[in-house]
């Protein structure tokens, strides 16, 4: 039986390099979202320090664009900072466990820039990318996060270079020393949930898949076995040594995608707190209800959701992102969770910071077929000074799953209030919705 690293770089080889029609949709809305929240995060700090820290090596490569601007770099400097940026605000659709679209877009904008690649090309690549890492987490029963690995950082990298190898047209003997030397360079630490090293892990794994391909592309060697191995990629990973890897890869039989699909974001937040934002606007919002009137909230979600909001009493809005005291606080006082409130003002509000202490988490033990990581539903109780007791009940999908999807101008208008104040939102927009008949990634946003 062919083991899996060989199996994934046989897929490599043999995927279509055209995706289906019945997914250039989804297929577009990622690569939408995707640049609309990397031009909405390119001047977070985070991005800021990263670019000065780059500038330093005095690097001249000129293969593909910086956030879409004039500047240029070496295809995995633009894809390090592009996967930064895409994540920076943690506002990035979410799947398979992790951030799919926020590693592998990035990395093939930046290396369909440099070989100038079709539109076309670059959605098969990403179709590519999702299938192999859904592979890889499909054989994983226990979420990463338990570990404390980041799935972004590290499936994501093995995903990308699959996706890269695709997007390059290498055979099975390169795509598979491709993603067996991506294994090597995963990681990222979920301890750093809540600071700038979260969004860093999406753009390094970019770049490391960027670096992958192009040492393999030059005959640089990995174990053929590297995935698979006892003491290789799945089984280092694996919180209680359960991976599974030995069963033979279902990769081109049928496409995860059309089962998982993609889950937008509709607030700028962990997804971890998402079901818990819906469901307290629907009761404040319903009951149209003061900050002064809510007594307590109690938000029942899962034990890996609630590792992930480490922060209780956050003080800045990076760490808000990862607090659900504060997603609580934020859609009572604003009856809104966005960009505007995810700011160190609005964090620091006494009407806000007053809330924190009245948000109680208990946990349960079911789990979400589709996003393992995630109990099957959360619910919210919330309580008035006045003694009524309000119940969500069970809240299954988040608005803007893809159970319970956006509409396409909903997409579209998270674009535009992601892309406000940068000169070419609408003409990228335009060519983004349109990308697979694009000749070329360079023009992107009107900036050859």
């Amino acid at each position: 039986m062919t083991g899996l690293t060989q199996a994934i770089g046989a897929y490599v080889a043999d995927a279509p390099t055209a995706p289906p029609e019945d997914l250039l949709p989804l297929l577009r809305s990622a690569f939408i979202d995707t640049l609309g929240t990397m031009i909405a995060g390119r001047d977070e700090p985070a991005v800021t320090l990263l670019r000065e820290h780059l500038a330093e090596r005095g690097a001249t490569a000129t293969e593909a664009s910086v956030l879409l601007g004039a500047e240029r770099a070496h295809s995995a400097d633009a894809a390090l900072l592009n996967g930064t940026a895409a994540h920076a605000l943690d506002y990035d659709d979410v799947a398979l466990g992790g951030h799919p679209s926020t590693v592998l877009v990035p990395a093939i904008l930046a290396e369909a820039q440099r070989i100038g690649a079709t539109g076309a090309r670059a959605m098969a690549a990403y179709l590519v990318g999702y299938e192999v890492w859904g592979e890889l987490i499909a054989r994983e029963p226990d979420p990463l996060h338990e570990k404390g690995w980041h799935p972004t950082a590290v499936f994501g990298t093995v995903g990308a270079a699959a996706a890269l190898a695709s997007l390059h047209g290498m055979d099975a003997a390169q795509a598979a020393q491709a993603v067996a030397l991506a294994g090597s360079m995963a990681g990222g630490l979920v301890a750093n949930f809540g600071s700038m090293t979260k969004p860093l892990h999406a753009g390094r794994a970019a770049a490391a898949a960027v670096e992958a391909v192009r040492l393999a592309a030059r005959g640089f060697t990995a174990s053929p076995d590297a995935l698979e191995h006892r003491a290789g990629f799945l089984a280092a990973l694996s919180p209680k040594g359960r991976a599974d890897r030995d069963a033979a890869a279902t990769l081109g039989q049928t496409l995860r995608i059309r089962e998982v699909g993609l889950n937008v974001k509709r607030y700028p937040m962990c997804y971890a707190t998402h079901r818990t934002i819906d469901g307290v606007l629907n009761l404040v919002t319903k009951h149209d209800l003061q900050p002064d009137e809510v007594a307590s909230v109690e938000a029942s979600i899962g034990e890996t959701q609630a590792s992930m909001l480490r922060n209780h009493a956050p003080k800045t809005g990076l760490e808000a992102k990862f607090s659900l005291q504060f997603a609580v606080a934020s859609a009572v006082v604003a009856r809104n969770v966005g960009l505007g409130e995810l700011t160190d003002g609005f964090v620091g509000r006494p009407e806000v910071r007053a809330l924190f202490p009245k948000v109680s988490i208990t946990t349960r033990d079911t789990r979400c077929p589709l996003e393992p990581a995630f109990a099957e539903t959360d619910r919210v109780i919330l309580r008035t000074t006045k003694g009524d007791v309000l119940d969500s009940g069970e809240i299954r999908f988040p608005r803007g799953n893809s159970q319970n999807p956006m509409e396409e101008a909903e997409l579209h208008a998270k674009f535009a209030d992601c892309t406000r104040g940068w000169n070419g939102g609408a003409a990228l927009l335009d060519q983004l919705s349109r990308l697979e008949t694009l000749p070329g990634l360079g023009a992107l946003g009107g900036r050859a």
